[in-house]
């Protein structure tokens, strides 16, 4: 069972991560070092765009769930509407205001160097001109996953990754359009998901359709999805922010060239991750059915599992990464400079992986058990609260060494803080299974 939930969302993640990893390979070896670092700085602003679709896709998605478990279908139908309006409206809002303040960010926020800032620039105002698909066509696709279509949903990212792919190579080795030809090609990717999606939920074989008297905003609406979607917000707004830290601080001890080989380890990382993740979204409905059902036997079991596998493949990460580290950065750019930063880097930055799958294993466990706030603080406690103050005090001692060494050791902390956490709730729900099975 964990093995059949854990397929589609590892396949989901991993061909979202293939978007950025995509253009980042391309970009590296058809334009250079330098719009690679462009396309790194340029990361974070795109999270923070995919943090305002899960805002409205993740809470609206969630909402439909529980509505059409009521058999309340308009009022679902509604809830859909509300979401498309309110997609409209945040994307008029954000892509105004960071077109508005680009340089801004760029230069004085971001510290981008004047010979990386055409190329960041270019790529960020194509990348924020074609939000609008990004939104609709990942936000809402949140909505077909929820309506228990989890096939097409996957295949909307799948149709979206491959349409990237071939224009990415032809914009850029063919047409030699270069940091625009990517941007260009990632949003008719995204335009390409975003026309399937409205075309489902227009013409399609969804339960739920586009009606004009369901785009109204609701207040009690608009106030859930905000009140649901909040979390999940939240955390991609703090790995944007986490990102922000990172280009800066390696852009200060290691140049252009640092933070090109971070936006090398950050792709693998990210490859990494998915699949971990994919895993825990795949545990999370076998936990929290069976903990609801007071099966403890089987959450436990179901728990166990999930961490095997989780560490399995941050085992996996971790080989290839201490021993391949050179081809890997091969396949973004040929650089020599590039590979003597990038491959200790990648050794340091990615050591504990092994141990990553581990902690997010754990603190999804405290979500699927209906402690939620448990599950926000190790979040946060592995990207935000012990990483970015290490960041800061390691690298006033050792320059980018000490960025690098920042990772694992945020790592291991936050493993080891939800660990004692962990046992101590496995213990109480073990007692209880045995106090209720004595009654």
């Amino acid at each position: 069972m964990l093995w059949r939930f854990s397929i589609p969302a590892i396949a989901g993640m991993v061909v979202t991560a293939l978007y950025n990893v995509v253009d980042s390979i391309f970009v590296g070896q058809g334009v250079g070092e330098i719009a690679l670092t462009a396309v790194t700085i340029a990361f974070p602003v795109m999270t923070f765009l995919m943090a305002v679709g899960m805002l409205v896709g993740v809470g609206a998605g969630t909402m439909v769930s529980l509505r059409l478990g009521e058999q309340k279908r308009d009022e679902a139908e509604m809830i859909l509407g509300n979401a498309l309006t309110l997609i409209a409206i945040l994307l008029v809002f954000t892509t105004g205001v960071f077109l508005y303040f680009l340089d801004f960010i760029l230069v004085d926020f971001l510290g981008v160097t004047p010979d990386v800032l055409p190329y960041a620039k270019d790529f960020i105002s194509i990348i924020l001109l074609g939000s609008v698909f990004m939104h609709i066509g990942f936000g809402l696709n949140n909505i077909i996953r929820a309506q228990g279509d989890p096939h097409t949903a996957l295949k909307t990212q799948l149709i979206a990754a491959v349409v990237n792919i071939i224009l990415n190579y032809l914009f850029v080795f063919v047409i030699y359009w270069g940091v625009k030809g990517a941007a260009l090609a990632t949003i008719l990717a995204q335009a390409t998901a975003a026309v399937w999606v409205v075309y489902y939920f227009t013409y399609g074989p969804g339960i739920l359709r586009f009606r004009w008297h369901c785009l109204i905003l609701r207040k009690g609406i608009v106030k859930d999805i905000f009140r649901i979607g909040i979390a999940p917000f939240l955390m991609q707004v703090v790995a944007s922010a986490v990102m922000i830290v990172l280009n800066v601080r390696i852009q200060l001890f290691g140049g252009t060239t640092g933070v090109a080989a971070y936006g090398v380890i950050n792709r693998v990382q990210m490859l990494l991750l998915m699949p971990i993740v994919g895993i825990s979204q795949g545990a999370q409905p076998i936990i929290g059915y069976n903990y609801g059902a007071r099966k403890y036997k089987r959450v436990l079991q179901t728990l166990k599992m999930a961490i095997t596998a989780a560490v399995l493949v941050g085992i996996m990460g971790f080989f290839f990464a201490e021993f391949f580290p050179q081809n890997i950065i091969r396949v973004f750019n040929n650089s020599a400079l590039l590979a003597s930063m990038g491959v200790p880097g990648m050794r340091i930055f990615l050591f504990m992986s092994p141990i990553v799958g581990f902690q997010i294993i754990s603190a999804n466990y405290f979500q699927a058990t209906g402690k939620p706030i448990y599950s926000i603080i190790f979040s946060m406690l592995r990207q935000l609260i012990v990483f970015i103050p290490l960041i800061y005090i390691l690298s006033n001692y050792w320059g980018l060494l000490g960025v690098w060494l920042a990772s694992p050791l945020s790592d291991l902390a936050s493993a080891i803080v939800t660990g004692i956490c962990l046992r101590q709730d496995v213990k109480r729900e073990k007692l209880r299974m045995i106090s209720e099975q004595g009654a």
